[in-house]
């Protein structure tokens, strides 16, 4: 069986390969206690948007599980996501993070796809992730499923390179009383409060609430980077089953914080200054979710998710509002004894208000975009129980760009119980946000002939287009025994229309006043280029009580300037902004008297771009556990060295501060 998969795998690669490419009260089951065969069975919905076990999955997927975040000693979920293979994460400054998967990491890193309960948190604004405002915590999290490659086919425009899917646990799972608290010299102070209980004999709740308070992190100097931030947030969660077939799910939540930010500007046109501002911002939202289940038989299901989201931020430079209503519908069917079809139908409305200042002007300063989708993924079973294909894709139609189809065909083989061979061929598109289309980003004044000063000024583009991506992936997983498992990915992805910045002929302005020299850098779609890579993830239990998982990554990009371009230094910025190399190294080890030490290495290779050298962090913990609801941590992060730089954020938006050493206490008690 295993020849007649590598026959099929080297057929379709030869097909789709480009022709230049060369629970108790503390939770489930602790982690050490499973074999490698029960952890390569988790299950898994993000592929597919319905339940597959991990070991069958066509796809580069990762899954950090409760147990994984427990031993962690993460306390926010960036941190947690280091431990993904062929993940960059980046920490600006106190409150903001790069974070991408293959490539192109910047703070607003727009081929990432994130979403929480399916609820998508990706910003239409910037494009990418405000980290700081994900603060769900993390005692609430049943597990984090990363996928890296496209997910177009099933999420839509903007799952270009990755999707992390954050999924909470049920009410069910969260009874009783939970409280956890605790302080260091980073982390000053950050607590969960949490009660569930049950609604009559059909229905269970959570309600929970948490806060953390950071200190700020040297500057670049080893000053203070005066980035000092804190959050608050809240969450209700109801599930109730309205019949035997029909069940519903509410989720409602509201987060309000504040942060300090460095942030790069020009204060003065004339005379001009530049100057690097102190400013404090303040970001506050709430959503509601509601999903109704319903079951017709064992082979057919449907959900019907609605949600709202309303997010604020702003600070003395620019201000912004926006707020998301959508619509998802999906049904899942078994048609016949070899086919698996999921399909579903969407409508998402996105509106937005901006507040402009000298730095930052939208136009307009208040805009919307409605998207329409459908899809269809079949799942065939071509020798039942060992040669599965998957055809899919996903039609959208967005105001900006019109229509948007993105396909995909995966190939899985069961060669026997320990080993799966995989390989996909997909096309994933992200589509322009409203910053593409009518951003004014004023960069820097400087004097000019004739008296005039000289300002530089990033502009949108009407005309902006779909940025498209064909990406060709192939993996292996195999289980050595009851010990050793192995996941293997490679990857090969041609990329057309990537955004660059072109420079435009200077002109006269003299709104804002006084008359200046405005020299132009436009938006548009004159890059392209390749990427290609492996990533690697082991589990090894070396013993019950002894488990290492090893990960390492490779990531080479080549980024080309299309023959009308003007930006000559924007293919070496892209390429040298991601580290080439990444590994990890995780250690847990259960210890006599109720002990639990962990390790995790994280070792990223230089930003040649950015002049940022590579480096090694350390995280350690020790943790005991005198009984089955209460625990007491000792963490220490960020042990090798006093400070260290993860980034210079070229994108200009706030400035880079140092990541320092740094411990904490922690208590958990249940009750």
């Amino acid at each position: 069986m295993r020849r007649n998969c590598l026959i099929i795998l080297a057929f379709v690669g030869s097909l789709v390969t480009p022709a230049h490419a060369q629970q108790g009260p503390k939770g489930p089951q602790d982690l050490s206690s499973l074999t490698i065969e029960d952890l390569m069975n988790i299950e898994v919905t993000s592929v597919s948007k319905r339940e597959e076990k991990l070991s069958r999955t066509a796809s580069a997927i990762f899954v950090i599980t409760q147990e994984d975040i427990q031993h962690s000693g993460a306390t926010n979920i960036p941190d947690l996501l280091r431990m993904v293979p062929g993940l960059d994460v980046a920490q600006i400054d106190g409150s903001t993070w790069a974070i991408s998967a293959r490539g192109f990491n910047q703070q607003s890193s727009d081929k990432l796809l994130v979403l929480i309960d399916g609820r998508t948190v990706y910003s239409p604004l910037f494009s990418g992730v405000q980290w700081d405002a994900q603060g769900v915590p993390l005692e609430n999290i049943d597990r984090i499923e990363v996928i890296r490659g496209p997910g177009a086919s099933v999420w839509g425009a903007n799952a270009v390179d990755g999707v992390i899917s954050i999924i909470t646990k049920k009410a069910d799972q969260t009874q009783g009383g939970l409280v956890s608290g605790g302080g260091g010299t980073n982390e000053q102070g950050f607590g969960t409060v949490r009660y569930g209980g049950m609604l009559g004999a059909r229905g269970a709740y959570r309600i929970s609430s948490n806060y953390s308070n950071h200190s700020h992190l040297p500057d670049p100097s080893g000053q203070s980077g005066e980035d000092a931030w804190n959050a608050l947030r809240a969450d209700l969660r109801a599930e109730y089953g309205l019949t035997a077939k029909d069940s519903a799910t509410v989720d409602i939540s509201g987060y309000r914080g504040g942060e300090g930010e460095r942030v790069p500007t020009v204060t003065s046109i004339s005379p001009p200054v530049n100057q690097v501002l102190d400013l404090r911002q303040i970001f506050s939202g709430w959503s509601i979710l509601s999903r109704w289940d319903h079951v017709f038989s064992a082979r057919s299901d449907t959900s019907l998710q609605v949600y709202f989201d309303k997010t604020d931020r702003s600070d003395p430079t620019y201000g912004e509002g926006f707020s998301t209503f959508d619509l998802d519908f999906q049904h899942h069917l078994q048609w016949g004894t070899r086919q698996n079809i999921v399909w579903g139908l969407g409508y998402r409305h996105i509106g937005d208000a901006t507040q402009g200042t000298l730095r930052v002007v939208f136009t307009p300063a208040a805009q919307t975009d409605q998207i329409f989708s459908g899809f269809l993924q079949d799942e065939i079973a071509i020798r039942p129980d060992s040669v599965y294909v998957t055809l899919g894709g996903k039609l959208e139609h967005n105001d900006f760009t019109g229509f948007v189809f993105q396909p995909s065909a995966r190939i899985a083989c069961v060669a026997n119980e320990h080993t799966m061979l995989w390989s996909s061929v997909s096309v994933a598109k992200r589509t322009p946000s409203f910053a593409d289309i009518g951003v004014q980003f004023t960069q820097f004044a400087s004097p000019g002939p004739g008296g005039l000063s000289v300002v530089a000024v990033a502009f949108g583009n009407p005309l902006e287009k779909d940025e498209n991506l064909l990406a060709t992936e192939a993996g292996l997983r195999r289980e050595f025994g009851d010990r050793v498992s192995l996941d293997v990915t490679t990857f090969f992805n041609h990329y057309t229309g990537l955004r660059s910045t072109e420079p435009g002929a200077a002109f006269l302005e003299s709104d804002p006043a006084p008359l200046h020299i405005v020299l132009p850098f436009v938006f548009s779609n004159l890059l392209h280029g390749e990427t290609h890579g492996a990533e690697v993830a082991v589990k090894w239990k070396i013993s019950n009580r002894w488990t290492l998982s090893p990960g390492y990554a490779f990531l080479l990009m080549h980024m080309h300037p299309d023959p009308a371009s003007q930006s000559l230094q924007a293919g070496f910025a892209m390429e040298g902004s991601s580290p080439a190399h990444q590994a990890q190294l995780r250690s847990h080890l259960v210890l006599p008297g109720q002990f639990q030490f962990d390790v995790s290495g994280y070792f990223v290779g230089r930003l040649p771009a950015q002049n940022v050298p590579s480096y090694t962090r350390l995280d350690a913990g020790m943790t005991w556990e005198p009984g089955e609801r209460f625990s007491f941590s000792l963490v220490g992060q960020n042990l090798l060295q006093d400070h260290h730089l993860e980034t210079t954020n070229p994108d200009l938006i706030i400035q880079s501060n140092l990541m320092k050493r740094s411990g904490y206490a922690k208590i958990v008690w249940h009750f």
